[in-house]
């Protein structure tokens, strides 16, 4: 089921969605048996080949990343009130660097380290234990241990717990809560991206912890307007949307 549902989102979200769309409108382009059929089938396909790809081209426009990004983006940055309030410091994983050529190996991807770098600062602050968590949906080095690696060589910061078996962030939380909760662990501050908090927060709080929001690396968009408006990739338009996505499949499955 992991991997039909890794399969089926990388199918429907962009790039491969609007370009799939497109593909099969040309195909409808060609189908009918008679002129005013062919006619009609040709209209139907070709306009929506063009809106697949028109579609794709405005989510490549950062305005419209920043714009999907915005309603998921609630949570203010952490305080130290807030902060203290918690009794444990948990690091989503974000992924990981496989094969590494400069490291020698596996290390943490680009949206981990993000997430260790502040995880690692609200530490120091609050003198708070950690739990880092990431399993290996594809093989290799959990990500879990790739993080405590990198928080404890990189950043100087120690790692309590590790939870290494999760392959998403629904299992994220099932499988950390009981690490927390073995400890006495009831209130968390909970630390990844500001635009994956709504759909993390709901499953930490089933396993019966109170989650303080941590959020972190906002997007917060170019500060030229043109910039906004030139096309420049479909990163923040594919998380967006992909955090849909997954808040639709929770839902679903409640």
């Amino acid at each position: 089921m992991f991997l039909l549902n890794k399969l089926l989102a990388a199918l429907i979200l962009p790039p491969a969605g609007p370009v799939l769309l497109a593909l099969f409108g040309l195909w409808l382009a060609s189908r009918g048996n008679t002129h005013g059929e062919a006619k009609r089938w040709r209209r139907t396909g070709l306009w929506l080949a063009s809106v697949s790809l028109l579609g794709l081209l405005a989510l490549s426009l950062p305005v419209v990343g920043s714009a999907l990004m915005a309603p998921l983006e609630v949570h203010a940055p952490i305080t130290s009130v807030q902060l203290k309030r918690a009794q444990a410091i948990v690091i989503l994983g974000g992924g990981a660097y496989a094969n590494a050529p400069e490291y020698g190996d596996a290390t943490v991807g680009g949206p981990s380290l993000e997430r260790l770098r502040y995880g690692a600062r609200l530490a120091r602050e609050s003198g708070l234990p950690v739990l880092v968590t990431g399993g290996s949906p594809f093989g290799g080095r959990p990500e879990g241990e790739l993080m405590r690696e990198a928080l404890e060589t990189d950043f100087g910061v120690k790692v309590r717990w590790v939870e290494a078996a999760s392959r998403n962030t629904l299992e994220n939380a099932s499988q950390s809560g009981p690490l927390l909760k073995a400890a006495g662990v009831t209130r968390i501050a909970l630390v990844t991206h500001a635009w994956h908090l709504p759909r993390a927060i709901p499953l930490f709080e089933r396993q019966g912890l109170e989650v303080v929001p941590a959020p972190m690396a906002f997007s917060t968009g170019s500060s030229s307007p043109l910039e906004e408006l030139l096309p420049g990739g479909l990163g923040h338009s594919r998380w967006a949307l992909n955090e849909y996505l997954g808040q639709l499949y929770n839902r679903l499955k409640e």
